[in-house]
């Protein structure tokens, strides 16, 4: 019993020191969430997957490393311009049960639009290195309804299994699929006989083409809200399928033909006049001709009255 007072007082020691955080840990959760902020960049956002366990409560919901990821690639694709970062550099941080809370105003820019929020990321020390287990904001802040967070990137159309195409869009021989990330739309507006809606959508009213190959980057089309795609095989002679992306309005549908590899147009994108020129296919407007060779037929105007135009292009 004679090492009851010293057993004791060391029991008060840890006690009273289990939340209580070494200096050192401190200073390298500082470094780990200094590092995950300035990655919030359209250039390293790809990288961003790799600072989150495998499962993370990402928004006050349960997500998988590749779906976190998916979600920040989808954040830069519909606000190029997204930046934020630590106001003051101030963070607050306070140890937990085998991990560190971070607390911390996150001030955001995206849009021309400049708002801070009150955000917090739990971060846990495994395999050695910090790696994510939660991310989120204060249930209290504003304009939680904002298109900046996750939430209003679930209500975006539609990546589930029948909007994917599939081909060989990067060369390699093996299968791949593109999907269209598009925008959702608030309002839409009657416009004059004869005339487009005025949509207005969350955010941007743009589409992407994300691609399932990594080596491919994705391709926006402005202004399009509604669309289609089409595999139109090898048409350059390089190893590798090109889409075709319809932009679908009421009164008009335009092809944009895409040399996937490099994102680039291979002709002028193709209007049709649909409230004149109905019920076209895409073999009516878009032909392979021969050997890097391609005829595609649009809607002109000539002398007050629309007709069908075609042209042959010769393919670089």
């Amino acid at each position: 019993m004679k090492y009851f007072p010293l057993m004791s007082c060391l029991f008060v020691l840890l006690l009273l020191g289990c939340n209580e955080i070494n200096p050192e840990g401190e200073k390298e959760v500082r470094q780990f969430v200094k590092k995950w902020n300035e990655a919030h960049t359209q250039l390293k956002a790809p990288y961003l997957g790799r600072d989150y366990m495998a499962r993370v409560n990402y928004y006050g919901k349960e997500r998988t490393r590749p779906q976190v990821q998916r979600d920040k690639n989808l954040l830069f694709q519909q606000f190029p311009d997204y930046t934020q970062r630590i106001l003051n550099d101030d963070l607050v941080i306070t140890k937990e049960a085998g991990s560190y809370l971070v607390a911390f105003t996150k001030r955001v820019n995206y849009n021309g639009i400049e708002a801070d929020y009150p955000a917090y990321l739990s971060v846990m020390f495994r395999n050695g290195a910090f790696q994510i287990i939660r991310e989120g904001v204060a249930k209290n802040a504003k304009d939680l309804d904002a298109p900046i967070f996750p939430s209003a990137r679930e209500n975006m159309a539609f990546q589930s299994e029948n909007r994917q195409l599939f081909g060989d869009f990067n060369g390699d021989a093996i299968s791949d699929y593109a999907t269209v990330i598009s925008p959702e739309i608030n309002t839409t507006t009657k416009t004059e006989a004869g005339s487009d809606a005025l949509i207005s959508c969350k955010g941007v009213c743009n589409s992407v083409i994300t691609f399932s190959a990594k080596n491919l980057e994705s391709i926006t089309i402005q202004g399009a809200y509604q669309s289609q795609l089409e595999n139109l095989k090898d048409l350059n002679n390089d190893g590798a399928d090109e889409i075709g992306f319809w932009d679908l309005k009421p009164t008009t549908k335009t092809l944009y033909v895409f040399n996937v590899t490099n994102g680039a147009l291979l002709t002028e994108p193709i209007v049709i006049n649909t409230s004149v020129h109905k019920n076209l296919d895409l073999i009516d407007v878009f032909k392979k001709t021969g050997p890097s060779k391609i005829t595609v037929t649009r809607s002109e105007q000539v002398n007050g009255k629309w007709i069908l135009k075609s042209e042959v292009i010769k393919l670089d």
